[in-house]
């Protein structure tokens, strides 16, 4: 057995693997157990971690440095990737007062921190408040940043994953409190909330509708799609058209007349408009005529499609066929000629069977394709992200200059390649399943270092009168700000309680206070809120960390 103790006593390449590999699976394995339907997920690879530390197993310094910092830029980078697309039109329509409420909840965050460190009168040192707020919103990317921003400093105190470790797992029961809090306190009715919900849904009103039409109007009689389109003022597509008994594929010269009958394709919101524009519905079985016209789904994998709108393919004037619809990321858009599209959309084509298989060799639809990692993306943004990192800023007040770090500069540059990155060519599309891969694999290394840095103060700490406080401050981070936040929402802005609580879990970024919003909610209300205002809290979450551990500490 002496082969087993040194390899589990002498640092090495195998000591190292062996460890990280230990605390990784069991940590993951025991994050999947549920306690009253939550489990904390990769977070218990921190707390496996700890336990190991505890015990004396070791890794070098430098390499346990190294691991730590390459897993943070993994999952930074990856984060930013995923949110990049959707981070600035989450401000449109109704996201813009989601947006503005999740921003109050980290502001109040930033503040019940900042006054809990001078109430303690200096008990709690600034970084572990720091810390401790990360854990107490369930935010690792924060603790990440964090710890970034201390390394530029030299800090040498005690690691900050303690007030994160200490603080996390009432943090998360403290989001769903918050929640239950809230509907007591306005004695909401889940099934009334659910009607109300349904009848104030303004996002299933941009869904794609297809329906079939006769004009009548004569004052549509020899005007083309694109003046019609321009005369109703509404966006909606002609997918086919019957006239002498022939279906065609209309392109935006075709002109229109009395008597045709139309597959028109539009939004839900702006159906009654073109309905009454155009003329009067009727019924045809498209389907029957599938021997001259079929329609089929492409999947976009050339590359030089990417970043090109519908219209400048032309593919309605030279193959004849028609683009209705676009998928991206299970969402329906409609087919509109100025509407970009990226590489991994679906879009649904119409047309005759030979003319549908051209469209296929421009547009790709090589599945394969996509399942090739674009590496050399990933890697061009996080060395671009690493070098703006190290740019230093200079701040009036401030003891040294700010850097955005290994933490805030991928993230920004990740952002900024996930939603404009095929202007300049890169193709930014990485399958669910391959993001999913490298940020669970970045996670994990980081808390499983951070763990193993912490173990041997850990239980000291907890035991401690100081850990009792922690985990108090913690709490109290945790719900006050999703106590006000939740209060304004409903009386000044009248949201729906599914709406708030989704806001709140993201506000938080907590995917545990999210799935319990999702099992009372007979909708996907929650998922909804959780997704407009999660790009941008945890772009603030980050920058706020980095920001406090500059400025104060």
């Amino acid at each position: 057995m002496e082969w087993l103790i040194n390899l589990l006593t002498n640092e090495s390449i195998a000591h190292t693997l062996l460890l990280y590999s230990f605390i990784i699976a069991f940590g993951v394995f025991l994050g999947k157990v549920k306690i009253f339907g939550i489990s904390l997920g990769v977070t218990f690879v921190l707390f496996v971690g700890i336990i190991v530390g505890h015990f004396g197993f070791t890794v070098n310094s430098t390499v346990l440095e190294f691991i730590k910092e390459f897993g943070l830029i993994l999952f930074i980078y990856t984060i930013g990737l995923q949110v990049g697309p959707g981070f600035f039109s989450s401000f449109k329509k109704g996201g813009m007062v989601l947006n503005t409420l999740a921003c109050g909840i980290v502001i109040l965050g930033i503040i019940t921190a900042i006054s809990i460190y001078y109430i303690a009168n200096d008990r709690i040192p600034f970084p572990m408040i720091v810390g401790i707020m990360s854990g107490a919103v369930t935010n690792t990317p924060g603790l990440g940043a964090a710890e970034e921003a201390l390394r530029q400093i030299h800090y040498t105190g005690s690691s900050i994953g303690l007030g994160y470790a200490v603080a996390y797992p009432l943090g998360v029961v403290g989001i769903i409190l918050s929640m239950v809090l809230i509907r007591v306190l306005f004695r909401i009715k889940l099934d009334n909330e659910s009607e109300k919900l349904i009848s104030q849904d303004d996002n299933a009103k941009e869904v794609p509708e297809r329906m079939t039409l006769k004009i009548t109007n004569k004052a549509v009689n020899g005007k083309t799609m694109k003046e019609c389109r321009n005369l109703v003022g509404r966006d909606f597509i002609i997918s086919r058209m019957i006239e002498n008994d022939t279906i065609v594929i209309p392109t935006g010269n075709t002109a229109l007349h009395t008597g045709n009958i139309i597959l028109v394709v539009t939004t839900i919101n702006n159906a009654e408009s073109v309905r009454t524009f155009l003329g009067e519905e009727t019924e045809y079985k498209w389907e029957d005529d599938d021997s001259k016209l079929v329609s089929r789904r492409i999947v976009i994998t050339q590359d030089n499609i990417n970043g090109k709108t519908i219209g400048s393919l032309k593919l309605r004037s030279v193959l004849g066929v028609n683009i209705t619809r676009v998928n991206r990321s299970g969402i329906d858009l409609l087919a509109t000629p100025s509407l970009i599209l990226q590489v991994g959309d679906r879009v649904m084509v119409v047309g005759p069977i030979d003319a549908i298989k051209r469209a296929e060799k421009i547009l790709g639809n090589t599945l394969k394709r996509l399942n090739e990692p674009h590496i050399i993306s990933i890697f061009i943004g996080i060395l671009t992200g690493i070098l703006i990192g190290s740019i230093p800023f200079y701040f009036p007040g401030m003891p040294m200059p700010a850097k955005l770090g290994l933490a805030g500069g991928p993230l920004i540059v990740a952002i900024l390649v996930g939603r404009f990155g095929y202007k300049i060519k890169l193709i930014t599309f990485t399958t669910q399943s391959a993001n999913l891969m490298l940020r669970e694999i970045g996670i994990c290394l980081f808390l499983a270092s951070v763990g193993l840095s912490s173990g041997s103060e850990f239980l000291k700490t907890v035991l401690s009168g100081d850990g009792l406080l922690w985990i108090g401050c913690g709490f109290l981070i945790t719900i006050i700000p999703a106590i006000i936040i939740g209060i304004i929402s409903r009386l000044c802005f009248k949201l729906n309680y599914y709406t708030i609580i989704g806001l709140i879990a993201g506000s938080t970024t907590d995917p545990p206070a999210l799935a319990y919003a999702s099992s009372i909610a007979n909708n996907d209300a929650p998922a909804i809120a959780y997704s407009t205002v999660y790009p941008l809290t945890m772009f603030l979450r980050i920058i706020s960390a980095q920001v406090l551990i500059l400025a104060f500490a």
